[in-house]
């Protein structure tokens, strides 16, 4: 029986080699800067057009390479990094496997052109598929030229698999990022598609950040260090206000290397405490020096995974250093044991004599109680003295004040149907009535009426986003929705990775009722939002429609549509504390279940809950045993 076991050819070894190192153009983005790195450049121009799939061309001007050298670098396992098992624990660069350059030459085509400073002449060479087409002299500039044309030509499977322009060219931005933040002291240029986007000098750690994520970071930024015998902490984290709702702008790195870690990314997080709102993450930009030998940085192909010998003390040490540079800066909470609680105010008592006004939904507790709770220190003006005699008629003001409509105004009904949906038949009967007297709300959180069959419990939130979810799922589809527009347009300024995705999604959201044009390369200038929604915080609703967007994309796997269907519902969604009038409750809960599924809201959770009068009657009969 003949042999069937053989050696691949160089060329398809090759090529299920780039399966793992080259996964889309990012990939190519990531090795050929960490390539420029190491060469010790200190200018690095990277050039994409079509968002790489036509062509991605670092340009250093690093040491270079002679002709021999050149040509070495695209065979499979030929590196300059290490020679001896102990080198590959010592290692303080990024490319030591000579996996990437063949991997690279043998999907697309490359071209290379280097030059050292000792040499009169460069070398050129071209090569198409893992086959030399050329190797010549060249005039050339010091340093190396890279480009990378037509990737995955020859693997129209993996071409067909590369998503859209705008998602390519995020994930090329996000290894641009990585870089720049990485070597602050080195000068970075990016050009798309003939654009200049970013042109960052040399510059210090908090100038790069700024100048990649933009002026609003300048005032967020609270320095992080701590030095150990174990490491050495350097970097930035943002405020706790500043948190957004999903990842992105956290960023470790060991050695100068960009790393995931879920476990030092707990770290950070558990330092603020009780700071961060709910489900959002603080920004961060954090450095670790450590010794080569207590970290494995061999362990995945893109080495963006190392392994600690001892995880537990980094963890700790991080932890710590977060901790006390929001000390630092007093942002996290402390205690002055000086001070009399009886004054937490930081007023003295004189202070009480011109007594701020109660918050609004102080006094709507009721009138009554103010009048007998409420004491107010005595006063000396005789001007006051004399308007005692006034309160009452203070007291009826309010009481003759008409309370805001603050859920009137979203307007819920203009464009959802109001006729019960057919399959939930049997849940409306028992929920038919006109203008309910017995319903109300409860905590400004729920709304309880009385039905047939006992009590319906709705979660307003919930049902709010119920109805919002459907209508804007419609308009997607439509692909029309009404604008309301602005006397004074509003311009909002984005990051790079923000501003992609939102060209990526221009239509949909323009079909959700946004009105936007382009102005200038990361900025929009907004000049209409949805008509259903109350304005005041338009460009908060806009950042977190993205934020809300990209959060659900990490989460779900769900479309476009339904995505931002759900994104925008969440964002414009009644919030707990909404008070509601009897007519905007009765409203509500006719308009859920109006909709297709009111029993859920988007996310899962119900929004109804129906106590029967049997269900009632066991909490108060005893319990027979």
């Amino acid at each position: 029986m003949p042999d069937i076991i053989r050696l691949l050819p160089d060329a398809l070894a090759n090529q299920i080699a780039a399966g793992e190192v080259v996964q889309r153009p990012a990939s190519v983005v990531k090795e050929l800067l960490e390539n420029s790195i190491d060469a010790g450049s200190n200018k690095i121009q990277l050039i994409i057009k079509d968002a790489g799939k036509a062509l991605i061309q670092v340009v250093d001007n690093g040491k270079g390479m002679s002709d021999t050298d050149a040509r070495l670098s695209f065979e499979r396992h030929a590196t300059s990094k290490i020679s001896s098992t102990e080198d590959l624990f010592a290692i303080r660069t990024f490319g030591f496997r000579g996996e990437a350059l063949a991997s690279i030459a043998a999907v697309a085509q490359v071209e290379m052109k280097t030059r050292r400073a000792d040499d009169e002449v460069g070398t050129l060479i071209r090569i198409e598929g893992s086959e030399i087409k050329a190797q010549e002299p060249v005039n050339t500039p010091v340093g190396t030229s890279f480009s990378v044309k037509n990737l995955f030509f020859n693997v129209p499977a993996r071409r067909n698999f590369l998503k859209s322009n705008p998602v390519e060219m995020r994930h090329i931005l996000d290894e641009f990022h990585r870089a720049a933040l990485a070597y602050p002291s080195i000068g970075f240029t990016l050009f798309q598609n003939d654009m200049e986007i970013f042109n960052m000098p040399s510059e210090k750690l908090s100038r790069r950040i700024i100048s990649l994520f933009g002026q609003n970071y300048k005032e967020q930024l609270i320095t992080c260090q701590e030095e150990t015998d174990q490491l050495k902490i350097h970097g930035y984290i943002g405020k706790p206000e500043n948190a957004k709702r999903t990842r992105g702008d956290q960023y470790f790195f060991v050695n100068n290397r960009f790393i995931k870690n879920n476990y030092l990314h707990h770290a950070v997080v558990h330092a603020f405490d009780n700071l961060l709102p709910d489900d959002s993450f603080p920004f961060y930009v954090l450095f670790i020096e450590i010794d080569p030998k207590h970290i494995d940085v061999n362990v995945h192909p893109t080495k963006t995974e190392i392994k600690f010998d001892d995880e537990k003390t980094i963890y700790a040490i991080i932890r710590a250093a977060v901790k006390k540079a929001l000390a630092t800066h007093n942002i996290a909470p402390s205690l002055d044991f000086e001070q009399d609680i009886n004054f937490s105010l930081g007023q003295n008592p004189s202070s009480y004599q011109n007594f701020p006004p109660r918050r609004e939904h102080e006094i709507e507790r009721g009138n009554e109680a103010f009048k007998q709770g409420l004491r107010f220190p005595s006063s000396t003006n005789p001007l006051e003295e004399k308007n005692k005699d006034n309160w009452e008629q203070l007291y009826k003001s309010f009481e003759n004040e008409e309370k805001p409509k603050t859920f009137e105004t979203i307007r819920l009904g203009s464009a959802v149907n109001t006729k019960p949906e057919e399959k939930d038949v049997s849940l409306n009967k028992d929920l038919l009535y006109n203008e309910n007297q017995s319903t109300f709300q409860l905590h400004q959180k729920y709304i309880v009426t009385q039905v047939k069959s006992g009590m319906l419990i709705v979660d307003q939130q919930a049902a709010h986003e119920r109805i919002l979810y459907e209508k804007y799922l419609n308009m997607l589809q439509n692909k029309f929705g009404a604008s309301q527009q602005f006397l004074f347009p509003l311009k909002i300024e984005l990051s790079h990775s923000d501003f992609a995705l939102i060209m990526e999604m221009e239509e949909e959201i323009k079909s959700l009722g946004f009105v936007f044009n382009v102005f200038g390369n990361t900025t929009i200038v907004v000049n209409g939002i949805p008509a259903d929604i109350t304005g005041g915080n338009e460009k908060d609703l806009f950042e977190g429609l993205i934020e809300q967007f990209k959060n659900n994309r990490d989460e779900l796997s769900i479309d476009r549509k339904e995505n931002l269907a759900r994104a925008l519902a969440k964002r414009a969604s009644l919030k707990p504390g909404t008070r509601l009038t009897l007519l905007e409750m009765n409203t509500l809960i006719d308009q859920l279940f109006a909709c297709k599924s009111p029993n859920y809201a988007p996310n899962g959770n119900h929004t109804i809950v129906i106590l029967d009068m049997n269900r009632i009657e066991k909490f108060f009969t005893k319990t027979q045993f």
